[in-house]
């Protein structure tokens, strides 16, 4: 007996045919999107849209005040959004959580590239080409479509509610995306649900909750369990993702390899090759020796401060556990009272980190150190750790050698890449994330290295600091 029902999620109606036999699951059919859902896609896209737009406007402006008029000022603004359409750059919003516009960097890069050249091959049927402005051109897109386009992303957040996730699976997966989700940067949801796995009541509760994501934590469901999920939140016309517990043990360093139908992922070595350690041993001392020539007057005047605010030296140093477990003594402007570490026992009580020490309001902080940890100013003196090898730019986070005792198992494998100045950790608000979850982090980041991601944490970083959201 085939019956018809039909349900509304705000403006979005859904009609599907059932097949109401026992033991059976509905037979459902893919339909429009829930109307949250539809204007939240609608708004990411219009906004990055105009972002390009104007983007491609303000280059052929610049670029005919600099260079003089060219053809390609009338082609390059038409060119952007096909191409970027193309490159898929207004859709993958859609299919993820995370909208950083850092990680779309090396599309945005070769899109610009490709709408230049394009541009002034189809310009030069009327201008002869120039390579100066080629150049500029690119440059010019790569770097203001970035700027804008995480402008856009923000100004879209704040027009739209946070993306509601129902997680289908244990209640220790959602409590483990919440967490996740609360201190990721670039992502604007929250988890509103969690139920078993199964098709029976998934549509119900998709929409009780009003979700508009529903995310799988299914490893060990059956396949079948996991397709009909899927196909069920498919056709209530929610976005699906699939919560694999796989990917917190080897991360994304992974190699997809499809035989016939059959998916392997291929893992790849953690440790670093020796040119990659050339490259990034490179980085640290250009980038340690530049900033500790231009932060030397700032640093000279914070050491000052330092004396006149309090007796001791301006200078902490502390035992850290650093590469291969070997110790070293860690640079910071000092930020407390120079009996500071023998009043750490009295205080242990107030404690209000997991695994690590931290208090909101530490009595031993003196008053320049407190404008020191605000604004992160006391971790300058690691740069000379930096340039001496013993730290690196980004890295894992250097723990005293108590809390390095606490990890055991894999996680040690953390020390396989020289401790950093910043890291995943700082990113994400160190003082927040507890030590399990930490050193969680610190191996992928190792499982994962790559010179562009340590690019992308220094720049994350900034906003970081400048925020405080690393105390």
């Amino acid at each position: 007996m085939q019956t018809r029902e039909q349900t509304t999620v705000g403006r979005g109606r859904f009609t599907r045919p059932a097949v109401v036999t026992a033991g059976q699951v509905p037979l459902v059919f893919e339909s429009s999107a829930p109307a949250g859902v539809r204007y939240r896609d609608r708004v990411f896209r219009r906004s990055l849209l105009i972002a390009d737009l104007v983007t491609a406007l303000l280059v052929v402006a610049v670029a005919d005040i600099v260079l003089g008029p060219h053809a390609a000022t009338f082609v390059l603004p038409l060119l952007v959004p096909c191409v970027c359409t193309a490159a898929g750059l207004y859709r993958h919003d859609e299919s993820v959580l995370s909208m950083g516009t850092l990680d779309e960097a090396p599309a945005v890069f070769q899109a610009a590239t490709l709408s230049a050249v394009l541009s002034f091959l189809v310009a030069s049927l009327a201008s002869p080409l120039d390579a100066g402005y080629v150049a500029l051109t690119i440059v010019g897109l790569t770097t203001l479509m970035l700027a804008l386009r995480a402008l856009a992303r923000g100004m879209a957040r704040r027009l739209t509610q946070s993306e509601r996730c129902l997680v289908v699976g244990e209640p220790d997966a959602a409590a483990r995306l919440a967490s996740r989700l609360r201190t990721a940067p670039a992502v604007d949801a929250e988890v509103v649900g969690c139920r078993p796995l199964g098709p029976e009541g998934l549509r119900q509760s998709v929409l009780d909750a009003r979700a508009q994501r529903v995310v799988i934590a299914g490893d060990n469901a059956s396949d079948e369990h996991v397709h009909e999920t899927i196909q069920i939140a498919k056709a209530l016309g929610v976005k699906v993702s699939l919560l694999p517990r796989t990917f917190d043990v080897v991360g994304s360093s992974v190699d997809f390899d499809y035989l016939g139908g059959v998916t392997l992922l291929g893992v790849r070595r953690v440790a670093l090759s020796r040119r990659a350690q050339r490259v990034k041993r490179a980085l640290d001392i250009a980038g340690s020796g530049c900033a500790l020539l231009l932060l030397a007057p700032l640093m000279a005047l914070i050491a000052l401060a330092i004396r006149l605010d309090s007796p001791g030296p301006v200078l902490f140093r502390q035992v850290r556990v650093g590469r291969d477990g070997r110790r070293f003594k860690i640079f910071k402007f000092r930020s407390m009272v120079a009996d500071a570490e023998a009043r750490k026992a009295a205080l242990r009580e107030l404690n209000e980190a997991e695994g690590l020490f931290k208090i909101d309001r530490d009595p031993r902080i003196t008053r320049v150190g407190g404008l020191l940890r605000r604004s992160c100013l006391d971790e300058l003196p690691q740069l000379l750790n930096v340039l001496r090898g013993e730290m690196s730019l980004v890295g894992p986070r250097p723990l005293i050698t108590e809390e390095d005792q606490m990890i055991q198992g894999w996680h040690r494998r953390r020390l396989e890449l020289t401790p950093g100045v910043t890291g995943p950790w700082q990113v994400m608000g160190s003082a927040r994330i507890p030590m399990h979850e930490m050193v969680a982090i610190d191996y992928l980041y190792v499982a994962n290295w790559s010179l562009w991601g340590d690019v992308k944490v220094l720049l994350r970083t900034v906003p970081c600091v400048l925020a405080r959201r690393g105390q």
